[in-house]
């Protein structure tokens, strides 16, 4: 028996270009669950008894408690921005001209202090070891000092398109022909993503079929400022990370507004429950359950040095103090150094089977340094095929939510890019942040390729840039508090788990909320790009 997995293929981040196939992503939180969502789950006896309760995002009556007490003042830096424009800034709260400094240097001191607590952490960059040695290093992870506001109607319109989103990607993952020749073009002129088609082109050779399959999502929108739109970013199929940190973001701002929302006007209530890491980790769990082999552990594939492994860790924990679900974290070299495969198709790594397997690496050429990688990530990888969404509703909602998108075969759209490149954003096939272009260059990249008329064109896409609402901000990162105009993007978890035509899982999973600087273009908070942030319901 094969270990449970998702589709294979990491490529582009958005379904309508290129559908992705690839693995399983994290998560949890503890919260209590609504009965409206009751009907998600369809447990067994047997799964009740070692899942425990489900969970909800939508509820959480579980008051944080305070750890605030006589706080040391801290100073935070470019404090002098302000605006008493409360519908401009977007945030919950008064202007920062408003807002008393001795109380903002009070909240960030706390917040420092809650981060330490409860292991909101990362790896401090400044550390050598810090991404290889658990508990050496540690620095609070980013974050914004409040939740940004957001509509309800829009959150929970993101909520509903999970599931949606969850059902297209398997059955895209399972086309194999169409993804090889969705990617044909793109195959010949981006190395790396001819290796993934090549391992994916093996496995549909060999036409073997693994029932069980487990997709964990995350789907990022920004909301756009002149259509008042929920638009689409990316769709992350492979290492959607965060789902343990974002869930201690929202407590982190409940814990503060529970303290200081009196004051602020603010209501902690309006802050929705994130339970991201717990559903996560039950679908990983259930999924567990499916391969029915107690000996069995989760495999975690993990970068050689990992900053944010305590996200990762967070899940791993939930998974063994809840579920008595063992995990063991390697490397692709490791991997490839300890791993067989079994003639029944069970992956023993160390002598471990295992059951899932969870990429929180490869999805980059930088996971690839040598042929040992490779070899690693076709020995993991399997695949089969089925067809498209067909429910006319679930479609309308789908493309309601889609921003313009274009391959550069289109002479057209390629002239409107060159003439206002300020409206269009190219995009790679890539993922983890730091590889998209704008602006100027965007001209100069079509420029460039049409002068040496190669295929290179087929690695890009053409995107609509969204222009979302700009809003003054405080943002924590190292310790120093910073006040800067800034702009958010939502994702939205999901988890999908079928064993042959029984849907086990399908639904959303909590939400992860970033925020960076309105001057910067990329928003990687690994990358060094954003901040965590949560939501405020308005």
């Amino acid at each position: 028996m094969g270990a449970v997995h998702s589709s294979s293929l990491a490529l582009s981040t958005d379904p309508r270009f290129v559908p992705v196939t690839s693995t399983l992503p994290p998560c949890v939180s503890k919260v209590s669950k609504s009965k409206s969502n009751s009907s998600l789950f369809g447990r067994t006896r047997r799964e009740d008894k070692i899942l425990g309760p489900p969970v909800s995002i939508f509820t959480s009556t579980v008051a944080q408690n305070s750890i605030f007490s006589e706080s040391l003042p801290l100073k935070c830096a470019r404090f002098e921005m302000g605006t008493k424009n409360d519908e401009v800034a977007g945030k919950p709260t008064l202007g920062f001209v408003e807002i008393d400094q001795d109380l903002v240097d009070k909240m960030v001191y706390d917040a420092l202090v809650w981060s330490s607590l409860h292991g909101l952490v990362v790896g401090d960059r400044n550390v050598k070891i810090s991404g290889k040695v658990p508990g050496v290093g540690l620095v609070h992870a980013p974050f914004a000092l409040l939740p940004i506001s957001f509509p309800e109607s829009h959150f929970r319109e993101a909520c509903e398109l999970a599931p949606i989103f969850n059902e297209l990607v398997d059955r895209v993952s399972l086309d194999g022909k169409f993804l090889q020749y969705s990617l044909s073009r793109t195959k010949k002129v981006d190395a790396f993503t001819s290796r993934l088609l090549d391992i994916h082109s093996k496995m549909m050779e060999s036409n073997k079929k693994y029932e069980i399959r487990l997709g964990l999502h995350r789907s990022d929108y920004m909301l756009d400022e002149q259509t008042k739109s929920l638009l689409q970013i990316e769709l992350n199929t492979i290492s959607s990370s965060f789902p343990g940190l974002s869930c201690l973001v929202s407590e982190l701002h409940r814990s503060l507004l529970n303290h200081y929302g009196e004051t602020l006007g603010l209501d902690p209530r309006r802050i929705p429950a994130n339970a991201a890491v717990s559903r996560y980790a039950e679908a990983l769990a259930k999924a567990w359950i499916e391969f029915n082999n107690p000996k069995a552990a989760v495999l975690v594939v993990v970068q050689m040095e990992e900053r944010n492994m305590y996200d990762q860790h967070w899940l791993c924990s939930v998974l063994r103090e809840r579920y008595n679900v063992r995990s063991i974290r390697k490397t692709l070299a490791e991997i490839d150094a300890e791993a067989k495969l079994q003639p029944d198709g069970t992956l023993l790594v160390g002598g471990v089977p295992v059951a899932v397997i969870y990429f929180r690496a490869g999805y980059t050429p930088n996971d690839y340094p040598s042929e040992s990688e490779w070899r690693a990530r076709l020995l993991m990888e399997e695949s089969a095929a089925i067809k498209f969404l067909d429910n006319k509703e679930d479609i309308a909602k789908v493309r309601k939510c889609f921003a313009g998108l274009w391959s550069l075969e289109d002479p057209d759209i390629i002239g409107k890019a060159i003439e206002s490149p300020e409206l269009f954003v190219m995009k790679p096939q890539r993922e983890g942040g730091g590889n998209n272009i704008y602006d100027g260059n965007v001209r100069e990249t079509l420029l460039r390729l049409q002068r040496e008329g190669t295929e290179e064109d087929a690695a890009y896409i053409l995107m609509q840039r969204i222009f979302p609402t700009i809003s003054p901000t405080t943002l924590i990162r190292d310790g120093i508090c910073y006040k800067d105009h800034a702009v958010s993007e939502l994702g939205v978890y999901g988890a999908y788990l079928r064993n042959k035509e029984n849907l086990i899982v399908n639904e959303q999973c909590g939400y992860l909320m970033r925020t960076k600087t309105s001057s910067s273009n990329e928003g990687g908070v690994a990358a060094g790009f954003a901040v965590l942030d949560s939501l405020y319901l308005t």
